[in-house]
């Protein structure tokens, strides 16, 4: 039987659902030595229009210490496919008067755009921008139960796949991204109006239990404040050299600091 594409997203949409329906929570939900997919989910005290308009304006919730300019409001997304989640790098004046010229980066690229449905880009994030990796983020919404005077609710079912060669320990860098994802959907989620946050959930089993450890620990830290770490020019040298082939977390999320280039 051929199903009509509104049927199609909207089994997608309750598929997500209850892959996490349970209790919000937040976790790595799955590491190996080639990919990782993170996991988190919130509810909201809005309908899914709102949810969904609020979710393509990230320059309002997105925190701007994880940014290249140190600030979100140069943030924007267009909603469709091929269209950017980008950021602008302004223009500053420098020391003896002049101006530095205008940047940009691009975070991820819409592969799929379903209003009040789901939303989802493709891009490597942050410090895995230098690794030949693919990330897909997937950002589900559908209704939730309704609130005590029949207000309306949203579920967010927030997931991040990423997978390729990476230069920085698989356990400990699915935790430290896991961290700054939930750190974004809470963001979205008290903009919205939080009713359920994300919750830290176990790690993968077949995870070393001495390496997910430090990552959690080097993870909840990173969520709370941005790192300052090595330079992906640093990084490469090491490796060039011999010198060092895994990163710490914090050399990882050095290029989401503010002092970031």
């Amino acid at each position: 039987m051929r199903l009509s594409t509104t049927s199609l997203f909207a089994s997608l949409s309750l598929a997500a659902f209850a892959a996490g329906a349970s209790p919000a929570m937040a976790e790595v939900a799955e590491a190996h030595d080639d990919h990782f997919i993170t996991k988190a989910e919130a509810v909201v005290d809005a309908d899914r229009k709102a949810t969904w308009l609020a979710l393509i304006s990230p320059a309002r919730w997105w925190s701007g210490e994880h940014t290249w300019s140190a600030d979100a409001a140069n943030l924007r997304l267009t909603p469709q496919a091929g269209g950017c989640f980008c950021e602008t790098i302004p223009e500053t004046e420098t020391a003896d008067g002049g101006f530095t010229l205008e940047g940009s980066v691009e975070h991820m690229r819409v592969i799929q755009a379903y209003p009040e449905v789901a939303l989802r880009m493709t891009g490597a994030l942050g410090p895995l921008q230098s690794e030949p990796v693919t990330g897909i983020l997937t950002v589900a919404i559908s209704e939730a139960e309704e609130g005590p005077e029949g207000e309306p609710r949203t579920r967010i079912v927030w997931e991040y796949n990423v997978g390729g060669k990476m230069r920085y320990p698989v356990p400990v860098i699915s935790q430290a991204v896991d961290g700054v994802m939930t750190l974004q959907l809470v963001g979205l989620a008290e903009h919205l109006g939080a009713v359920e946050l994300p919750e830290r959930g176990a790690t993968p089993e077949d995870a070393d239990p001495e390496e997910v450890s430090e990552g959690e620990g080097e993870g909840a830290e990173m969520a709370d404040e941005p790192l300052e770490g090595a330079s992906d020019t640093e990084l490469e040298a090491d490796i060039d050299s011999g010198t060092s082939a895994e990163p710490s977390v914090d050399e990882a999320f050095g290029d989401l600091s503010g002092d970031a280039g």
